[in-house]
């Protein structure tokens, strides 16, 4: 047997493969800081025999209450993933047991999301007579930050920004925009014709394509937490949020969507921007609305679960949603999906996934176009 990780999003120490039923792995920290927690590896001739994987220092990643009830995700052919059922926390282990049925299988925190995939999403919507493609700039790595415009600015179109996958683990997120996306720019859909009517659209489907490609959890290549720059964004060591913020200065913002997954809560929920400095009664009236909007849409998504008050305390303002809701005074808001399943819909087959993301996106375009079209 062999394990490999030399690709994209790839990422695992392996300590030991002598004995199938004790393989030993650790989870590898992303290039430039401590978190570690996301995995992605092939696992080479095992066909029929019983595996069982231990991740050795699980209690030490980023986010150790993510581990309970969570399940490692598979697939053969890196388009179809499956939840492993044999899949335990104990002893501050991470255990996945498992019999692959094929000599090649891949093993992963969530469903990832390649590069190659990326520029897929980004050439295809170049081809769309409702999009083009810009390039903001470029990250530390050299590659290219990308963002779909879609709509002609004008005095009547409002600008709605939206990111995502600050955060390159959490994969989900970009699914999240591939689903949006391909509603957006559905000539048949009424609901997609209203929004690009109403609104000019920026959307960064990856904001941190260089933590993507090297396979980190939280940061990118020189080892900053995106969403955490967002107050003095860094021109040398964040210039993806640098990059970004520029271009909403020169756009203005009247909606804000940055797009996440949480490791640890089993639900789909926003963080919003209550505790913002200068939150109004009319900001307050229009985000209640909003939610509620999604609420009425998407079984998915629920208000009862979230983060606590005073969660980010002094960080507040570096975060995107809260700086946007404070400089821009408009409905800002951070949505999270889960990286285990949705408890209030859960999937024994996939859990949350990639698919689950993408219809999710595309029924945000029913809230962003009452909030747009005021009515």
């Amino acid at each position: 047997m062999k394990i490999s990780s030399g690709f994209d999003s790839g990422s695992i120490e392996v300590v030991s493969i002598d004995d199938a039923q004790n393989i030993r792995l650790r989870l590898r920290a992303d290039n430039a800081a401590a978190f570690h927690q996301w995995f992605h590896f092939r696992l080479h001739d095992a066909a029929g025999t019983p595996v069982r994987m231990v991740f050795e220092n699980a209690a030490s990643a980023a986010y150790p209450d993510g581990w309970p009830d969570y399940r490692c995700v598979a697939s053969y052919d890196r388009r179809n993933w499956f939840r492993i059922s044999g899949t335990r926390y104990e002893n501050g282990e991470l255990i996945v047991e498992h019999v692959p049925e094929r000599d090649i299988i891949y093993y992963a925190y969530f469903e990832p999301y390649s590069h190659e995939r990326h520029l897929d999403l980004i050439s295809w919507a170049e081809m769309s007579p409702f999009a083009q493609v810009r390039s903001l700039g470029s990250t530390v790595d050299g590659r290219d930050l990308d963002m779909v415009v879609v709509g002609r600015p004008s005095p009547t179109r409002q600008p709605v920004w939206i990111i995502a996958r600050q955060h390159p683990g959490e994969t989900m997120a970009e699914w999240f925009v591939e689903g949006l996306l391909k509603r957006l720019l559905d000539s048949a859909d009424p609901v997609a014709r209203k929004v690009r009517e109403h609104a000019v659209l920026y959307i960064v489907p990856n904001m941190n394509p260089d933590g993507a490609v090297r396979g980190n959890l939280r940061t990118n290549a020189a080892g900053r937490n995106l969403n955490r720059e967002w107050q003095y964004p860094d021109v040398l060591a964040s210039p993806e949020v640098f990059l970004v913020r520029g271009a909403m200065e020169q756009t203005g913002c009247e909606l804000f969507l940055d797009i996440h997954g949480d490791e640890s809560l089993p639900y789909v929920f926003f963080s919003t921007a209550e505790e913002v400095p200068g939150f109004s009664a009319e900001m307050a009236a229009q985000q209640a609305r909003f939610v509620e909007c999604l609420k009425g849409v998407s079984p998915d998504f629920q208000t009862e679960q979230g983060y606590v008050k005073g969660r980010f305390g002094e960080e507040l303002l570096s975060l995107a949603s809260k700086w946007v809701a404070h400089r821009f005074a408009c409905v800002s808001l951070t949505l999270e999906m889960p990286f285990k399943d949705n408890i209030n819909l859960p999937d024994g087959q996939t859990g949350w996934s990639g698919a689950r993301s993408k219809c999710l996106g595309a029924a945000m375009l029913n809230p962003i176009l009452r909030h747009v079209s005021g009515d």
